[in-house]
Order: C-alpha cells, then structure tokens, then sequence
C-alpha cells in the first residue's frame, strides 16, 4: 500500500518535522510505505534522517520533486495526502490536477489547505479591504494568490471524483498564531528568531495579519476530501 504525498516550502526544523511528519506517522501507525515530496533539498534531507532515526527509513522516503509536475507514474498511490501546501500553489488547476492523476482508482484524496471565505451569491470577488489584506499577507509569505474552498470544490467537480467533502477547521487553528506570537516575544523565542535570518522575520511580523484575518472571517484553514472513482 503506497501513501503520497506532501508538499511543504520551509526549511525550519520545527516546520519539516510538523509538516512532512504525517507521512511519518502515517507509516509508524498503519504500517503504510509513504513516499514525500518537497522543493527544499535541506528538508527532504532531514525528513530522511528523522524517517531513519525512528526506524522508518523502509517506510517513509522524501524526496526534492515539484507537486505540479510529480516524478510518480498515473494511479500509484492508495492515498494522496496534501498538507498545508495549496495555498503554495501558483496553479491551482494544475495542482488538483497531480492529486488526481496519481491517485488509484478508488483512491481517497485529503487536501489541507489555507484559502479565503467562500464569496457571496451576488459578489464578484472579495472586498477591497479584505483583498488588500490578503494582498499583505501574500507579500509576506511569498504567496501565489489564494483560492476559496468553493473554487477547490469545482475543480475536484470537473474531475468527477465522488464523496466530495469539505470542514472549516479554522476555530480549531485560530489559537496557534497568538501562541506563536507569545512564544516569539520570550527571551529564547526572541534569539532564535534572530538567527533564521530575514525571509523568517519577515513572515513572524505578518503573523498579527493572519490574526487579523481571521478575526475578519477572510482566512479559512480548509480540509477537503474526496475518492477517485473505481
């Protein structure tokens, strides 16, 4: 049984350890053989160590791959996991596209993802202050533009995949950029951060935009599923 695949962009510890550990855990609790994909060479680097130091090196494999062009043959996997990884995505289209393809029939898809509100029967596309803040937020992060949940719906929609399905998870992630913010602003967190360089105190300033975000009901933390017809 194949379990596939991740996608994350940092090459912080904590972060790999967070985001490319599910596949390890995947392949600790259900024995699954799990194969991760990353463009940080340092983080498939590590994800790798980490997989060996916990007996998984025969389990769980990492590799360097772009999920909008996967090295993987059509229908290998038995589950296609994204996490945390969408919202990375210059091409949308392309990107559901790739779950699509490498999922076996009968395959469950499980897509993780950051997006903004759905948008209103009558509207055309966010509000001027809340595109400007997303806009921010985007900038900080080095984004590609986001996409709804709903426009995730209608691409899987196209492909005619069954069990469509979709959570806002966003309550239950709410509390973690405050804790962020906290454990920035101690004597450790302060230091540490100093050392990650630029890009990584770039994005800590913009943390207060994601709390902003959601305070304004703009941000969703979506978790979308879905199964490749037989």
């Amino acid at each position: 049984m194949h379990y596939g695949h991740q996608w994350a962009d940092t090459s912080e510890d904590d972060k790999e350890a967070y985001r490319l550990g599910s596949s390890r855990y995947l392949a600790s609790k259900y024995g699954a053989n799990c194969k991760g994909i990353t463009l940080s060479p340092v983080q498939a680097q590590r994800a790798n160590a980490l997989a060996a130091a916990q007996g998984l090196a025969n389990k769980a494999s990492f590799q360097v791959a772009d999920a909008l062009a996967q090295p993987f043959p059509d229908g290998q996997f038995d589950l296609v996991w994204s996490m945390e990884s969408g919202e990375h995505m210059p091409d949308k289209a392309k990107f559901v596209d790739e779950l699509v393809r490498v999922a076996a029939p009968g395959a469950t898809i499980i897509l993780v993802t950051w997006c903004h509100r759905d948008l209103g029967p009558s509207e055309q596309s966010l509000k001027p202050d809340e595109k400007k803040l997303l806009d921010k937020i985007c900038n900080a992060f080095y984004l590609p533009a986001w996409c709804s949940t709903a426009d995730y719906l209608k691409l899987l929609e196209s492909y005619s995949v069954e069990d469509i399905k979709a959570e806002d998870w966003s309550p239950y992630v709410a509390p973690f950029w405050p804790a962020v913010i906290r454990s920035a602003l101690t004597f450790k967190g302060f230091f540490s951060l100093l050392r990650t360089g630029t890009k990584t105190i770039r994005g800590a300033l913009a943390m207060p935009l994601m709390i902003q975000g959601f305070k304004k009901d703009l941000i969703k933390y979506s978790i979308i599923t879905c199964r490749k017809p037989e």
